[in-house]
C-alpha cells in the first residue's frame, strides 16, 4: 500500500443527516484511498458511483474472505458465519436460489395490507396517548421488528427478547464484543430450538417455507436457516428502524417536499427512492471484500488480500451520477441508487423495505399532517454503534 495517511473510518459528521464532508473531498482528491477501520485493520475505501458498482459485482472481490481466520474485518461476528451475507458462489448461489422464492414480489406485496394494519394500530396508539410521542419507540423500532417476527413465526411473547439480543448485535461498538457474540449465541440457540419446533409442529410461516425449501433435493441446513434467521433480522429490523427515522428526519428539513408529498401521496414511492439514495442510516461498514488478486481501480492497485469497502453512502452522493445530489428531488427521473446494494448481494428484502418505507410515511403524514418535531435537532441523541444510525428518540408533536 502507499504512504498516504490512513484516517478512521467510519468517517463521524457534524450533521449525523448529512454525509460526512470527507467523502465530496476524497471522491475529488483520492476516490480510492486507504482507511483504519475500527479494529485496527487497512481497507482501501471506495467513493465514486462507478467503482462501487463495478466492485459490488466484481467476483474478484469476495465478501467470504473476510470471514477467514486474520482476515481484516470490521465487525467481530462474521468469522465462520454461514449466513448468505457474507458467502460467495457457488455457495450463496445455491443458497439464494433456495431463498429467493420465500422474497418473490407476489408474497412480499401480499404483506401489504398487515404492514398497514400494524401500522395504524401503532398510530392510533400515538394518537390516544397524544403528543409529544417518540416515533421510534412508538412505531420506528415496532413495526419492523414485529413484521420480521411474524414473518418468521417467532411468538409474540418472545419478540421482545428477540429485540434485545438484535439491539445488543447491531449496536456494536469494540467495547462490546462479547457482550455481541454472546447475544448471537443466544440468538442462534433459540432459532435452532424454534427451527426443531417447526420441523415437529408445522406451521405457515416464512420460517417454514425455508425449512421446506429443496431444490433437486437440495435442502438449507440447520446451520443456514439460523444465520439466515438472524441476518433477515438484523437487515430487516434495524435498518428498516434507522431508515424511517432518516426519512422523516429529511423530510422535516425540507418543508416543500413534506407538502408535496402531503399532497400528492401518488408521489410516494419515487420520494422513497429518493429518501433512501439520501439516507446515511447504514454506517457504510456492510460491504467489505477481499480482493483476491491484483485488480487495478483508478490509480490504484488492489493488491490480492487486501480489504475493499465500497462506500454505499458516498456513491450515492456522486455528482457525475445524481445532479445536485444533496437535494431533495421527489420525482428525480433517473435515481440508480445502490441503497440495497448491487450484484449477487443485492437486498433480499428491498422490496419488504420499500412498502414499510411508503406505508410508515404516507400513513403518518396522513394522519398527522402537521406532524413536526418536538424539541430542537441538537436536543437528539444519537446512537453510538456502528451498524446503523439513529437517534435513539425522536419526539414528534402535532
Amino acid at each position: 500500500m502507499s504512504a498516504e495517511p490512513a484516517p478512521s473510518f467510519p468517517f463521524r459528521a457534524a450533521d449525523p443527516v448529512l454525509p460526512p464532508a470527507e467523502y465530496r473531498k476524497l471522491r475529488a482528491e483520492r476516490p480510492v484511498c486507504r482507511v483504519t477501520l475500527p479494529t485496527g485493520d487497512l481497507a482501501w475505501l471506495l467513493l465514486r458511483h462507478e467503482d462501487v458498482r463495478n466492485v459490488l459485482a466484481d467476483a474478484r472481490f469476495s465478501r467470504e474472505a473476510i470471514t477467514a481466520p486474520g482476515a481484516p474485518r470490521i465487525l467481530p461476528i462474521a468469522r465462520g458465519s454461514r449466513s448468505i451475507f457474507v458467502m460467495d458462489p457457488p455457495e450463496h448461489s445455491r443458497l439464494r436460489k433456495l431463498v429467493s422464492r420465500a422474497f418473490s414480489p407476489r408474497r412480499i406485496e401480499a404483506l401489504r395490507p398487515r404492514i398497514e394494519d400494524l401500522t395504524n394500530g401503532f398510530l392510533d396508539t400515538m394518537a390516544d396517548s397524544g403528543p409529544p410521542a417518540d416515533l421510534v419507540a412508538s412505531l420506528a423500532q415496532p413495526l419492523p421488528i414485529t413484521v420480521i417476527c411474524e414473518m418468521l413465526g417467532v411468538p409474540l411473547a418472545d419478540v421482545g427478547q428477540f429485540r434485545a439480543w438484535t439491539d445488543i448485535m447491531l449496536g456494536f461498538t469494540p467495547d462490546r464484543q462479547a457482550e455481541v457474540l454472546a447475544a448471537k449465541d443466544n440468538l442462534s440457540d433459540y432459532l435452532s430450538e424454534l427451527i426443531k419446533e417447526k420441523r415437529r409442529h408445522p406451521t405457515e410461516d416464512l420460517l417454514m417455507v425455508l425449512i421446506s425449501a429443496q431444490d433437486e433435493g437440495d435442502r438449507l441446513s440447520e446451520e443456514e436457516l439460523v444465520a439466515f434467521g438472524y441476518t433477515l433480522l438484523g437487515a430487516g429490523y434495524h435498518a428498516t428502524t434507522a431508515s424511517i427515522v432518516h426519512s422523516l428526519l429529511t423530510l422535516l428539513r425540507n418543508p416543500a417536499r413534506l407538502d408535496e408529498l402531503r399532497r400528492d401521496p401518488a408521489l410516494l414511492p419515487g420520494a422513497v427512492e429518493e429518501l433512501l439514495r439520501l439516507s446515511q442510516a447504514g454506517g457504510g461498514i456492510g460491504a467489505l471484500r477481499i480482493a483476491t488478486e491484483d485488480v487495478r481501480i483508478g490509480d490504484v492497485v488492489i493488491q490480492a488480500g487486501e480489504a475493499v469497502l465500497p462506500s454505499i453512502n458516498a456513491a450515492n452522493r456522486d455528482d457525475s451520477v445524481f445532479p445536485d445530489p444533496d437535494e431533495v428531488r421527489l420525482s428525480r427521473p433517473r435515481n440508480p441508487h445502490v441503497a440495497f446494494g448491487h450484484g449477487i448481494h443485492h437486498c433480499l428484502g428491498a422490496q419488504l423495505g420499500r412498502i414499510e418505507l411508503e406505508v410508515t410515511l404516507g400513513s403518518l403524514l396522513e394522519r398527522f399532517p402537521d406532524v413536526r418535531l418536538a424539541v430542537t435537532e441538537d436536543e437528539l441523541g444519537w446512537s453510538k454503534g456502528l451498524a446503523f444510525s439513529r437517534p435513539d428518540e425522536l419526539p414528534l408533536a402535532w
